[in-house]
């Protein structure tokens, strides 16, 4: 059986390699998830085993018991001198270490699950979904150590005009006024701001939108409005293939990148002669036909579409054009190759970083939260429009515009690509909480606080003053 390039496995203190432990590591699930999830699966497992050997007298995966997981609980949360983790923490390796014994009991290693479970929270009503089990526990239940602290429903979001601000300061190195300074060296402006521009329109994770190729993107001005294109499943996290949609601002902008930066990059790494040095390069034969690509200096002559190459392959992705080959990425580092992931990170802490050196200590951005403002944007924007439409339709009108133009938490949950939509109503909790500050906000100063009322002033809602039954006590 061939393993997947990445895929972790275990050695114990020993140096001994457990087969049925890393077998786990190899089941359909695991082997097809995103890396850093499947590191973070194997980083929570070892936190347990080396408790388990190191503080319970050499005890291995096997003989783990519900008291072990209640020490190490203590340990991990409670305890002055262990590492008192967040909620948010030890949720997700709770999670992981519950998902490793539901399989070892499925498949006989263990007699029962270390991990004592509790019968999970029922869905809120009215959302349409049929609770199934998750992958926390067996169906229904979740672990019963499970954390009630952690900020699963805060969801950090930039507004459209803070957003703005934070890429102007921090990205194209403005002033606070909004206005180019003069005094800003950096390189590649375009590039970046272009790239932070997709990414908040359109809620592509960084893994997805850095592994894009340049055939995926459309650059068309054909007509005006949103203009969508594939994300193939092989760079989607979790397979989860779906159409992306681009407004025509950002491709302008994204067309200005190719024209300019772009293929200044790709002149310099190839006058260097860094592409004719590539071994066994992935070659696209046509710039207009991502679907026939072939593998230079393979045996097999094997041919593959654009679509079917996944991350790793991507990276020696070529295309043979007139002036000779260049990568077939979208976005390029100053050294005429695909940006690392890690990259795209340094260069929004960096932003983030300008902007609190100008005095604005508040803009702080990473990738993600811009996925996150993307959902929170776009769903707001959706729910007052669906809510405007069917304010004067009956009730049956109203269902049959839902069936025709869909719920619009179900649309962000496909253009995200979540699996489940219990995981966008992170999303609605956020505008929920937005709501209400903005009524906290309407509440004068000087209101009268209830709470400042004598007890001796408060009536006994038991009783009337008159020594009758008051009307709306009947």
């Amino acid at each position: 059986m061939a393993i997947p390039d990445g895929t972790p496995y275990l050695l114990s203190p020993r140096f001994e390699y457990d087969v049925p432990l890393n077998a786990y590591f190899l089941q359909a699930n695991n082997a097809s998830a995103p890396q850093n999830t499947s590191l973070n699966r194997a980083r929570a497992l070892k936190r347990f085993l080396d408790f388990l050997w190191f503080s319970r007298r050499g005890s291995g995966w096997r003989d783990a018991t519900e008291t072990d997981h209640l020490a190490f609980h203590q340990w991990r949360r409670r305890d002055e001198l262990g590492p008192r983790v967040e909620g948010t923490t030890w949720g997700q390796e709770v999670t992981l270490v519950n998902q490793f014994y539901l399989w070892a009991v499925r498949k006989g290693h263990v007699a029962e699950n270390p991990i004592p479970q509790r019968a999970r929270r029922a869905v809120p009503m009215g959302l349409g979904i049929h609770q199934h089990g998750t992958g926390r526990g067996t169906q229904g239940t979740v672990p019963a150590t499970f954390a009630h602290d952690g900020k699963r429903d805060l969801v950090e979001w930039m507004p459209p005009g803070s957003y703005r601000r934070w890429r102007d300061v921090g990205l194209r190195g403005y002033g606070t006024d909004g206005l180019p300074t003069g005094r800003f060296r950096g390189r590649w402006v375009s590039r970046n701001a272009a790239y932070a521009d997709l990414m908040i329109r359109t809620g592509m994770r960084i893994s997805e939108q850095s592994s894009l190729a340049l055939a995926e993107i459309p650059l068309r001005f054909e007509r005006g409005g949103f203009q969508r294109f594939w994300l193939p499943g092989e760079i989607a996290k979790y397979f989860s293939a779906r159409w992306i949609y681009v407004p025509a601002s950002v491709r302008s902008d994204l067309a200005a990148y190719v024209e300019d930066d772009r293929a200044d990059i790709v002149d310099r790494a190839r006058s260097a002669g860094r592409y004719t040095r590539m071994r066994r390069p992935l070659v696209m034969e046509s710039p207009g036909d991502p679907h026939s690509i072939r593998e230079v200096g393979s045996l097999s002559r094997r041919k593959l579409k654009l679509h079917r190459v996944g991350p790793k392959d991507r990276l020696r992705l070529m295309v043979d054009t007139v002036d000779g080959l260049e990568p077939a990425a979208f976005w390029l580092s100053e050294f005429g190759f695909q940006m690392a992931v890690s990259s795209w990170e340094d260069i929004f802490a960096q932003a983030s970083r300008r902007c609190r050196q100008a005095g604005l200590p508040d803009l702080h951005c990473h990738a993600h939260l811009l996925r996150h403002s993307f959902a929170v944007i776009t769903l707001e924007q959706l729910q007052r429009g669906h809510i405007a439409a069917m304010a004067d339709l009956v009730p049956a009108q109203r269902g049959h515009y839902t069936r025709i133009f869909g719920d619009p938490l179900d649309w962000v949950r496909r253009r995200l690509g979540h699996r489940s939509i219990l995981h966008t109503l992170i999303y609605l909790h956020a505008l929920q909480e937005l709501e209400m500050e903005t009524r906290m906000a309407l509440v004068p100063d000087t209101w009268e606080d209830p709470r400042t009322t004598p007890l001796d002033l408060v009536g006994d809602d038991a009783s009337s003053p008159h020594g009758d039954e008051t009307e709306g006590s009947r």
